[in-house]
């Protein structure tokens, strides 16, 4: 089993309006509605490519409710510890005249020690029924900097393959307990060695010096249309995808880290297994939701994802 987890999850929300003029009063043409969260996009996305998942994490009030019983929809276990307060809306409006996309993003419930608490101990609990776990995104307010240290900690203790997808501090401080795979970007990866990249090869050594540094199994960053690269302890990869037409950006790192858990819960060699997070990221951008993968679109894109060793 893969099981994901949100600390912050939300109700996605993508508006599409002929225009959006500052100002003015504008009418929504489509809106599109979705649990969401990078955790609950990544639990989606694997049971969509036909793994058994569960999502988990902190949702509250009657948004939270709803995030449950849309996730009973799509027929994705899950296992949430519920707090005081609403999770959050997160808007996407899509400006259809010029293109643009622009997020609002709203902060969610404050969680306590209780919550914290309780976290950890069903993040322990789902680990040991999980050969892979996957811990996405943001903390909320009242989350500790460090407290992603606990929650890998909890993983790895019951032995569950654990990828972190975080950014800043949460990523700073959750690789002191050993993550097996991260994916920041090439900016994070320099703030994290606290140097400049210049070029590939600067990248490359810099994902290297990660992976020994923290004993991690996998260091992947997304180049966006020119695919990945990934290094394991086995050598270095690239992925480079087949051209498409974009519609959604949104949710292609969840899909991309997705697909890797599915190979990973596979047992799939290190090349196959990259193929099929940059086929799962690929398909993401051609669905207008964030955290969506069609199961016939991935199974062609994957045949045209070529992987070679660096």
């Amino acid at each position: 089993m893969i099981t994901t987890v949100t600390m912050n999850a939300a109700i996605d929300k993508t508006y599409y309006l002929p225009a959006f003029p500052h100002g003015k009063v504008s009418r929504v043409r489509q809106y599109l509605a979705a649990p969401g969260g990078k955790g609950i996009n990544v639990a989606k996305v694997a049971a969509q490519l036909g793994a058994e998942v569960t999502a988990s994490g902190i949702v509250g009030g009657m948004n939270g409710e709803i995030i449950k019983k849309q996730l009973d929809g799509m027929n994705i276990a899950h296992q949430f510890v519920a707090v005081e307060g609403e999770s959050r809306l997160c808007l996407n409006i899509i400006d259809e005249e010029t293109g643009s996309s622009t997020e609002l993003l709203e902060p969610g419930p404050v969680v306590d020690n209780r919550a914290l608490d309780e976290m950890e101990q069903t993040m322990a609990a789902l680990a040991r029924t999980s050969k892979v776990v996957c811990i996405s995104g943001s903390l909320p307010a009242g989350a500790p900097a460090d407290y992603y240290i606990r929650l890998v900690g909890a993983a790895k203790k019951e032995g569950a393959y654990v990828i972190l997808d975080a950014s800043g501090d949460a990523l700073r401080f959750g690789l002191q307990a050993n993550p097996d795979m991260i994916k920041p970007n090439e900016e994070e990866v320099a703030a994290l060695l606290g140097t400049g990249i210049r070029d590939e090869q600067e990248l490359l050594r810099a994902m290297e010096d990660l992976l020994r540094e923290y004993r991690m199994e996998r260091v992947c960053v997304s180049l966006g249309g020119a695919g990945s690269l990934t290094v394991t302890s086995q050598g270095r990869y690239r992925a480079v995808t087949p051209p498409i037409q974009v519609v959604n950006t949104v949710g292609c790192g969840d899909s991309f880290v997705a697909g890797m858990a599915v190979s990973l819960l596979k047992q799939l060699p290190a090349e196959e297994g990259i193929a099929m997070a940059a086929a799962a990221g690929t398909a993401n951008a051609l669905s207008a939701m964030a955290g969506s993968v069609d199961p016939d679109t991935f199974r062609r894109l994957l045949g045209q994802v070529e992987i070679s060793r660096i």
